[in-house]
């Protein structure tokens, strides 16, 4: 079991990160010599344009890739030398919201939160805790709908719930808005928001939505695999922040 409280934040420390892709003949730098400190229950925006490499480093944080250098930390766990198995036990402990909401289309809103954790044993009442989720996400009631019977919306809030049902220390969200309108995308962020608060956790959204970008703790500007700026949100400077990182969307 990983150290840390249930839905407590945890701290991420990154040096040196890099990662290279094969395409053909040549070798294309995903991350290149990425260094990043980010305090436990803060909510960080990644931003930057397509191929700047945001879910490149979402993916190495939930460790389902591994980098060519450097090492990353995540609370107690060095996330860069942790075995296959190790892995498995990590990513339990982690968080995935995806901009395709991957709910499982046969089975209820209730049974697509409680499934990470029916292969394992606990000591509460699975459905129950899936149950207050989606209460906490705004579905209750809507326990027993398919995903066919929900908005593009209410699906993003039931992979939310989903991805908190193991109590992670670390979300990550990787354009968790992309498929939505602008109004549901701004009430997912206020239940991203809230849900911090209430729980703690270190949440890492990446996004091509300045909006959303201007309304985290702060936002790390990629570019070409580097780290272009890091900046502290402060409300009176969010028009600003909201005109520089408009200027590197395509």
């Amino acid at each position: 079991m990983m150290e840390g409280q249930a839905g407590a934040g945890a701290a991420v420390e990154i040096s040196g990160i890099a990662k290279r892709y094969s395409t053909g003949a040549q070798a294309v730098a995903a991350l290149d010599g990425v260094s990043l400190a980010i305090e436990a229950g803060s909510l960080v925006a990644v931003a930057g344009p397509s191929g700047s490499g945001k879910s490149t480093l979402l993916h190495l944080l939930g460790a389902m890739d591994v980098p060519d250098e450097g090492t990353i930390r995540v609370g107690a766990a060095e996330v860069t030398t942790l075995s296959r198995r190790e892995r498995v036990d990590y990513r339990r402990r982690i968080g995935f919201v995806f901009q395709s909401f991957h709910l499982l289309p046969a089975l209820t809103a209730l049974d697509n939160v409680a499934a990470p954790l029916l292969p394992y044993r606990a000591d509460f009442d699975k459905h129950e805790r899936a149950r207050e989720l989606l209460a906490a996400v705004g579905l209750a009631g809507r326990e027993d709908a398919l995903p066919s019977e929900l908005s593009g919306g209410q699906q993003q809030r039931v992979a939310i719930a989903r991805a908190l049902v193991n109590d992670p220390f670390l979300l990550l969200a990787d354009e968790p808005t992309g498929n939505l309108d602008s109004r549901t995308g701004e009430e997912l962020l206020q239940l991203l928001l809230g849900l911090r608060a209430q729980r703690g956790t270190t949440v890492l959204v990446a996004t091509h939505d300045p909006v959303i970008a201007s309304r985290c703790d702060r936002i790390v500007r990629l570019q070409d695999g580097r780290i272009l700026d890091v900046t502290d949100v402060q409300p009176e400077e969010a028009t600003a922040l909201l005109e520089r990182v408009t200027r590197l969307e395509p």
